[in-house]
C-alpha cells in the first residue's frame, strides 16, 4: 500500500485547501444558516474540483474532503461526488455516462442518495417506484437522487432543487432540519418511473454504499482535524493562573487522544480509498473506516467542546459547528454497533468461504 498522493491529487488537495479556507469563513456560514453556499460551490465547480475526481480517484476525493470537512462547508461535495459522479462513471451504462456527467463535473446538476437502503422504497409490478425516506443529505438542492429498491436495484430519480422548476412526476421533496446544516429533505416517491442505472449489475449497491462510507469517513476526518485544531489554537493562546491551558497534563492527554483517534480515522479511510482505487475488495476496509467514524467521531468533536471549556458551549462558536457535524457523520450510514455487526457479519462470511 502506497497512500502517497500522486502530483495531481495534491494539487488538487491544496486549490480545495485554498478555496474552502478563504470562503469557508464563520462569518458566511453563519449567514447561509442551514442552507447551501451557492457561492462557493459555484468557485469549485469553476476550479475544476468535482470533475477532478474522476481523475484523482476516491483516494482523491477523500483528501479534497478533509479539506471540507476542516472548514465545514456547506456545499454538496461529497453527495454528487459520491452518489453522482462515481456512481454513474462506475456503475453507469455509456449512454448515461455522456448523458449525465457532463452537468455533474459543471455543478449544473447536483447529485445525492437515499442511502442506506431500509427496504422504504419499492418497484411495483408498474415499474414505478412506491415509498418514503425520512431524510436525504442535500436533497434540497438535488437535480438527481440515487435510490434503491428492495432488491437493491439503483435507480436515478430526477428531483427538483428548491424554487427550480418541476421534478420527476411523483416526486415529493419535503424540507427537513437535521443535526448538521446539509439541507436535507423528506423524499417521498408516489409512482414515479426512475431511471435503472447501469445495466442491473450484482453488487453495485454494495460497491456505491462502500463509495460513500469510505469518503464520508475522509470527510469526518476533516471535521475531526478542524475541531482540534481549534482546540488547540484555544489551549495555547487561552492562559489559566498565570500559564496556557496546554500546560496541563489533562489537557495535553485529552488533546492526544483526539489526535489518535484523528489518525485512525485518516488512514483507515486511505487505505479503502486505495483499495477501491486499484479495483481490490474494500467493503470490509469501508466499514472498519465507518466504524472509527462513528465511535470515535463522538470522542473527538465531544472533546473539541470540552477543551473551550465554558466558550465551547456557545452555540455561535465555530467549534460548535464540527460538533454538529462530527454527530451527524456519526449515525449517517450506520451507527457503530450497526457497522460493527455488519463487519462481524462480512468476515464470518467470508472465513466460511474460504474454508468450503
Amino acid at each position: 500500500m502506497d497512500f502517497t498522493p500522486s502530483e495531481e491529487q495534491s494539487a488538487a488537495q491544496g486549490l480545495a485547501a485554498r478555496i474552502f479556507g478563504d470562503l469557508s469563513t464563520h462569518e458566511r456560514l453563519a449567514a447561509a444558516g442551514t442552507g447551501t453556499d451557492a457561492e462557493l460551490w459555484k468557485e469549485l465547480c469553476a476550479a475544476g474540483l468535482p470533475a477532478a475526481v474522476e481523475d484523482i480517484g476516491l483516494l482523491g476525493l477523500v483528501l479534497l474532503l478533509e479539506e471540507q470537512g476542516r472548514t465545514t462547508a456547506q456545499v454538496p461535495f461529497a453527495a454528487t461526488c459520491v452518489y453522482g459522479l462515481l456512481a454513474v462513471a462506475e456503475h453507469g451504462t455509456a449512454e448515461q455516462r455522456e448523458r449525465l456527467l457532463p452537468g455533474l463535473r459543471d455543478g449544473t446538476a447536483v447529485a445525492t442518495g437515499a442511502f442506506p437502503a431500509r427496504g422504504r422504497v419499492h418497484l411495483a409490478e408498474d415499474g414505478a417506484l412506491y415509498g418514503a425516506v425520512p431524510w436525504v443529505p442535500w436533497l434540497r438542492d438535488a437535480t438527481h437522487v440515487l435510490v434503491a429498491d428492495a432488491d437493491l436495484a439503483l435507480w436515478i430519480v430526477e428531483a427538483s432543487p428548491s424554487g427550480a422548476g418541476e421534478g420527476a412526476a411523483g416526486v415529493t421533496v419535503e424540507p427537513v432540519e437535521t443535526t448538521a446544516p446539509w439541507s436535507a429533505g423528506r423524499l417521498v416517491l408516489d409512482g414515479v418511473r426512475g431511471e435503472r442505472l447501469g445495466n442491473g449489475q450484482p453488487g453495485a449497491y454494495a460497491a456505491v454504499l462502500a463509495t460513500a462510507r469510505t469518503a464520508f469517513a475522509g470527510l469526518q476526518a476533516g471535521v475531526w482535524a478542524g475541531s482540534l485544531a481549534r482546540a488547540v489554537h484555544h489551549t495555547v493562546t487561552r492562559e489559566q493562573f498565570g500559564r496556557p491551558l496546554s500546560t496541563n497534563q489533562g489537557v495535553l492527554l485529552r488533546a492526544a487522544d483526539a489526535h489518535m483517534d484523528t489518525e485512525a480515522i485518516r488512514v483507515t479511510a486511505y487505505e479503502a480509498a486505495w483499495r477501491h482505487d486499484e479495483q481490490l475488495a474494500c467493503e470490509a476496509k469501508a466499514l472498519t473506516a465507518a466504524w472509527w467514524a462513528s465511535e470515535a467521531g463522538k470522542r473527538v468533536v465531544h472533546a473539541g467542546q470540552h477543551l473551550h471549556g465554558g466558550t465551547g458551549a456557545d452555540l455561535d462558536h465555530p467549534v460548535h459547528r464540527h460538533f454538529l457535524w462530527g454527530r451527524q457523520l456519526d449515525a449517517y450510514l450506520g451507527c457503530g454497533s450497526e457497522v460493527l455487526e455488519e463487519l462481524g457479519l462480512l468476515l464470518a462470511d467470508s472465513a466460511q468461504g474460504d474454508a468450503s
